[in-house]
């Protein structure tokens, strides 16, 4: 429904018909009868915000014009495809795989996941500080909706879970998430998601060692 009414509003008509073809202003224009301006200041502020990029020029009567293109990562965050296939992937590994092993399989993957969104940097500080960290990067690049909460113990809690669509059938994908906060915080870290209903994202990490020496 949301991502209907997205596709409903003028940016998401020009998202539309640029996943079926690259296209001029002009083009665009016609194609929604606007007109060309109105068209050029939405495409000004898309390609300001990462959504479409120029991807060269078209010669004209007069000038030339420019062609645009979806930017790729707006073409992965509109794919239905990535949960359905997700699902399947992790049910067939439960199916085919002991419990043992498909836990070892998914905390493996988060461990490399961590590694690839802090790009090999090691990271250092406070506990509490590395916990914002893990946060932020689940935030920024995995869709979650995460806050540090730090009384008696160190929490990162969610207020959804972006993988719910898996992790109400499957604990191993929370436990992949867990190795994937432990990696970037460098401490044990136990997952308390709740998996009910709407699942939700909770991550409790231990204090029992020090910060890391920087």
């Amino acid at each position: 429904m949301l991502r209907k009414q997205l596709l409903d509003t003028t940016r998401g008509r020009i998202v539309g018909l640029l996943r079926t073809a690259n296209l001029t202003a002009d083009d665009i224009a016609t194609e929604l009868g606007l007109t060309g301006s109105a068209v050029r200041i939405q495409i000004s502020a898309m390609e300001r915000d990462g959504v479409v990029r120029r991807m060269g020029k078209r010669p004209g009567t007069t000038r030339p014009s420019y062609v645009y293109e979806l930017a790729p990562e707006v073409e992965q965050l509109l794919s239905q495809a990535y949960m359905p296939l997700l699902t399947h992937l992790v049910g067939v590994f439960a199916e085919a795989l002991p419990a043992t092993e498909v836990e070892t399989l998914l905390r493996r993957a988060g461990q490399g996941l961590a590694r690839e969104l802090v790009q090999g940097k090691r990271i250092t500080g406070a506990l509490r500080a590395r916990a914002a960290r893990a946060s932020h990067l689940m935030n920024e690049h995995l869709g979650a909706v995460t806050r540090v909460e730090a009384n008696r113990d160190i929490v990162i809690r969610g207020a959804g879970c972006p993988l719910s669509a898996v992790t109400g059938k499957h604990r191993g994908v929370c436990l992949a998430m867990e190795s994937l906060v432990s990696e970037v915080v460098g401490v044990p870290v136990r997952e308390c998601c709740d998996r009910e209903d709407r699942p939700r994202c909770c991550f409790e990490i231990s204090s029992g060692k020090g910060p890391r020496s920087t």
